[in-house]
Parts: C-alpha cells; structure tokens; sequence
C-alpha cells in the first residue's frame, strides 16, 4: 500500500475513509526473535473489522512488541503480518494504513490544537478548507472544539491525550493501534478516557488494537481480549469469558483475584481436591478422569459462615480466618483452609451491622459456593515450563511519532 507523498507522513496518513473496506488484521505465524530471545513466539491471530480488540498481560509478555509489528515499527523474524488481506511484513511503518498512540502524547508544544491535529494533512498537501472541516469534525469528537487555539502547555495531561487521538484519527487509518496511551493519568481520569474512547471507537467504526496491563481497562473496553504470558496468547475471548471462564492457572490469576485450588478430575462434572474434599463443580467436559487440574473460585462468588453449616446444596471447605480487610464498599477476608492454600473472600458491605458480625482473625468459618461459580482450569504451560527472560522491548514507546 504506496504512500502517496515521498516523505514518510506523520500519524498514519493514508487517505481511507474511516470503516471502508475490510480492515481486519491478521498474524500467520509470527515469531519476533531479538539474537537468541524470542519475544513473540508462532502466533495466530485474527482481528475483526471495527472490533475493539485488546493485548493485555504484564510487562516482557510480548504485547508491545505484536503491537510494533503491526504498527511496521519491528518487522517479523518469521510469519506474515495482513492489514485488509495484504501482507505488509517488511513494509516501513510509513506506509501501513495505520496510526499509532503512545502513552508519551508527543504533541509540538509551539502549535496550537488545531495545528497539531491538522499537522499530518498539511504534510499530505491535502486541501485547506477539507483540513479545517476535518480538524474540527475530530476535535469535536474529542470534546475539545473550544480550545482550538490554546498550546499544548495550557491543557491537562487527559486532554493533551484526547489531542494525540484527534491527531490520529483526523488521517482516517483503518487501523488505530494504542499502546497504553492512558498509563500516565490518575485513577478518576482514566476511568473517564476510557468510557469516552469505547465510546469514539463505536462512532468511527473502525479497528482499535489497544495494549495495556490493566486488567480492569481491558475488561471495560473490550470486544476480545487477548492475555498473554511469555510470547503466547494463553486465552482470547470476550470479557466475560476470560473473567467467568479461564482457560489456564495464568489467565485465573492474572485477570482479578481467583482462588486455585489444586485437584483432579474425578468425573464429568466433578473433582476431587488435594485436602481430600470431593466436590461438585461446572462444566469439566475438557478434563477426563484422573487429570490434574485447578478448581477456580472468584473471591465475590465465595460466602463465609460460622455455624459450621452450609447449604445442603452447596459445595463448601472448611477454613481459618487469617486477616480481615475493610476496603470500603467491601471486606476482603484472607481464609487459611490448608495444604498451603489460602482463600479470598470479598464480602459486600450492606450495612455496618452485618460488617461488625463478620468472623475476624482466628475465627474457624465454612466457605461455600455454586457448583456452577467453580470452574476448572489447566496449568499454564509457561508457568510449568519456568519463566522467559523478560522482553526487552515490551515497554511503552514514547516520543515516536508516524
């Protein structure tokens, strides 16, 4: 896909409509090797057409490096890298029909926000009565219309953000790519960026590919997310499912809080847990009998009592109280119920009454839940196989403009 200036252009360039075309994404095979280190490692992947899709997992896991790869800023060792059914493995950033935002907004602090947005069409040479409509059309999207004239330097750090993505949004790519561009706002901030980009991402129609370590991030924006550990895609699936249904030790304890305990599988819809404990639980069609597993129970799906008795119908474990946590619109509690395992439970706070009689430290409780709320998973085969070094590159990217 020929750029159509000699210069490499700034910010994606190409001259696409926003959601023309069939501008999925696709990896055949990739293997990213840095000497003897393979950061990312054989993978297949596919993004659909205007899907929010999110790379998630923590820092050295690869993400980083997939999401330069597709950007044009690394080439693959190996494997095929498609945009819109063409492979573009090889070609120079400059030339993808893609956009990229770094955490770093990277904005020229001598231009005001109409000049910095409208930057890249002016070095297209594009018409200036089309670069003032589609200047203000994108910072109209971004909220930001009335501070067309103010400097960089005169706004807050979330809307010199909202000016990087206008930037990036203003050259129509078919693919925009964001590698953690909101990891330098605060908490209250950044909860609201992420609603407002969801948002823009369903007006524009068009393909996010978005990196960060932040599982609640992820879980909010999301169509799919792909988590991955050591070079490797351990899960990809919707929200929900990588919350409700992990598929490895990782994804469990990766996403949220879970508790693992170690079991196996006894039966279609059973296990039997190392204390000894045979239980019922949901859906164990993966398993057959006699293989090792790890029975997944969120903290949220757990209920603690003292009298020692649980719902008939309840599987349940006996257990110690260890510690208990006010965290404000709950309590967490700590619950030891041996061989070395120990359980969260995160108990709402309804009322002050009902948080004053909850069991405190020393205090012998049963822990029960619903079959269906326990779910089984396999042990990560990073995880068994020992830890890789580290990505190197797996890091944000800052300062880097297209």
């Amino acid at each position: 896909m020929e750029s159509s200036v000699d210069a490499p252009p700034v910010d994606g360039e190409e001259g696409t409509s926003v959601g023309a075309g069939t501008a999925g994404v696709r990896l055949e095979g990739v293997t990213k090797r840095f000497g003897t280190f393979e950061a990312v490692k054989d993978m297949d992947l596919e993004i659909a057409d205007g899907e929010f899709f999110t790379m998630l997992g923590p820092s050295g896991c690869g993400k980083t490096t997939t999401l330069r790869m597709i950007a044009g800023f690394e080439q693959p060792t190996e494997g095929k890298v498609l945009i819109d059914g063409d492979n573009v493995a090889g070609q120079p950033a400059y030339k993808r029909p893609t956009n990229t935002v770094f955490q770093s907004y990277a904005l020229f602090p001598h231009m005001n926000l109409e000049e910095n947005v409208g930057f890249g069409l002016k070095r297209k040479k594009v018409g200036k009565a089309e670069i003032k409509k589609r200047v203000a059309d994108e910072l109209e999207r971004v909220g930001l219309s009335r501070d067309a004239k103010r400097k960089p330097a005169q706004l807050s750090g979330g809307q010199q953000q909202r000016v990087a993505l206008a930037r990036a949004l203003v050259n129509l790519p078919k693919v925009l790519l964001l590698d953690e561009p909101l990891g330098a706002l605060d908490l209250k901030l950044r909860k609201g960026l992420q609603v407002q980009l969801k948002t823009i991402q369903r007006d524009v129609g068009i393909t996010f590919v978005y990196v960060t370590h932040d599982q609640e991030e992820a879980l909010t924006m999301s169509d799919r997310i792909a988590v991955m550990n050591a070079g490797r895609i351990e899960q990809c699936a919707g929200p929900e499912d990588v919350y409700e249904r992990p598929e490895t030790t990782f994804v469990a304890g990766f996403i949220g809080v879970s508790n693992l305990l170690p079991a196996v599988a006894t039966g279609p819809n059973e296990v039997k847990l190392d204390s000894g404990e045979t239980i019922p639980t949901g859906d164990a069609s993966r398993f057959s009998s006699g293989d090792r597993c790890y029975a997944v129970v969120r903290p949220e799906k757990l209920t603690a009592t003292t009298s020692g008795v649980a719902p008939s119908d309840r599987p349940s474990i006996d257990g110690v109280v260890e510690t208990s946590l006010y965290l404000g619109n709950s309590t967490q509690m700590t619950v030891d119920v041996g061989n070395d395992v120990k359980m969260k439970v995160l108990i709402p706070n309804a009322s002050e009454a009902e948080r004053q009689d909850l069991p405190g430290g020393g205090s012998r409780v049963k822990l029960s839940w619903t079959a269906e709320n326990m779910h089984l998973v396999r042990e990560s085969p990073e995880e068994a196989a020992g830890a890789d070094p580290i990505d190197p590159t797996d890091n944000n990217t800052e300062g880097v403009t297209k």
